[in-house]
């Protein structure tokens, strides 16, 4: 009797142009395991299968997905029965696959839905993942919540449990051939509720990108335990928080805040920017770089930029800046803000800021008005 066992899928990533790994067999995770490997043992546990199919076959099939973007649906014959061969494309903001999804089984056997999955692209240049439409369908993400790019540090917001970032960061910041990641991580801030996400990515320096293309598969499932913040972790942002203070890890050579340790400044826009740059005056940001140099001598360092707040303006704001600790390559700091300025929009509970009406765009505001009309129904009295 033929086992009724489910037969997963295979998760192929094509990140980039010259290699193919195995990012996740259903929710295991591979770490870019040999993708001709991996399929060889899925061969072998139907011999038959040898008679019409071989790796070489195999290949040229995913191959073709791949640059055709176009799903697969393959009927099979072998002395054992029909089998069929299922091959999805998973697209990035581009319309470029960023994986491919592999399932191989008897025609009559049960096919599962493939987890929702997305390619995404973070771009140097700009400093902002650029995402399709489609990660709306991950869980922790929403329709209302969705703008064509955001900043790493917006991400990072939304996950509460993850202690690699300087890892992410070294990769996307200095994106060098053949450098790569894989992380699971938890997704539980905002209305969209929790969610959990195998994140792939591959740095590329090429004609296409300067950045790192990512693969997102949605992995959140009732037979995997949430993860928390531990208690240390969350005494310590308590700590902060009732002390009123605010800390950052700032990108001195791209002059951006990548990731906020303790709650985010609440008079500084920060989030919902085109460009996340533009969180310092563009007359401050040639001096926050010159501040690397004396950082990396141990130095602890002060200085006075102008931040963007959220009433479009921008307002002195003081920066004590400490060496960023540990084995992070880039020019990272950890920033403790506080105001200077006393008549500034901040993000008060019970009160929503209309954003003035700058000469050009600086963001999504109608996003940020929807994120801020649901984090003041969230705010107690």
């Amino acid at each position: 009797m033929r086992s009724e066992a489910v037969i997963p899928w295979v998760t192929i990533e094509t990140l980039t142009p010259d290699v193919m790994s195995v990012a996740s067999v259903g929710d295991t995770p591979r770490d870019f395991a040999g993708w001709q490997r991996v399929l060889q043992r899925v061969l072998s546990k139907t011999p038959a299968l040898y008679d019409s199919l071989t790796t070489a076959t195999l290949t040229e099939v995913i191959q073709s997905a791949r640059d055709q973007a176009e799903e697969v649906d393959l009927a099979i014959s072998t002395s054992v029965g029909q089998h069929r061969l299922l091959l999805r494309p998973v697209l990035g903001p581009a319309g470029d696959v960023h994986a491919v999804r592999l399932w191989l089984g008897p025609a009559d056997a049960a096919v599962p839905e493939p987890s929702p999955a997305v390619g995404v692209i973070w771009e140097l240049g700009s400093q902002t993942i650029e995402q399709p439409t489609g990660i709306t369908r991950l869980a922790g993400s929403s329709a209302e919540q969705y703008v064509p790019r955001m900043s790493i540090a917006e991400l990072f917001h939304r996950v509460s449990t993850f202690d690699r970032h300087a890892e992410v960061l070294d990769l996307l910041y200095s994106p060098q051939a053949g450098e790569k990641l894989q992380f699971d991580t938890t997704l539980a801030h905002g209305p969209a509720g929790s969610g959990r996400w195998r994140v792939t990515m591959r740095a590329r320096d090429d004609d296409r990108t300067r950045g790192a293309w990512w693969l997102i598969e949605d992995i959140t499932s009732e037979a995997v335990p949430s993860a928390w913040p531990t208690l240390e972790r969350i005494g310590l942002r308590e700590a902060h928080r009732r002390a009123g203070t605010h800390l950052a890890v700032i990108q001195l050579e791209h002059t951006s805040i990548s990731h906020w340790l303790t709650d985010p400044a609440p008079w500084v826009r920060w989030d919902y920017l085109f460009r996340p740059v533009d969180v310092f005056h563009a007359d401050d940001r040639a001096r926050l770089r010159e501040l690397s140099g004396r950082l990396q001598t141990g130095d602890s360092v002060g200085v006075t930029v102008r931040a963007l707040d959220y009433g479009g303006g921008y307002t002195p704001t003081s920066l004590l800046l400490y060496p960023y600790p540990g084995y992070s390559s880039r020019p990272l700091a950890i920033a403790q803000l506080v105001r200077v300025g006393i008549d500034v929009p901040m993000l008060e509970p019970r009160e929503i800021v209309e954003p003035r009406r700058p000469s050009a765009p600086i963001g999504y505001d109608d996003q940020l008005r929807h994120w801020l009309a649901g984090r003041m129904k969230r705010t107690p009295a």
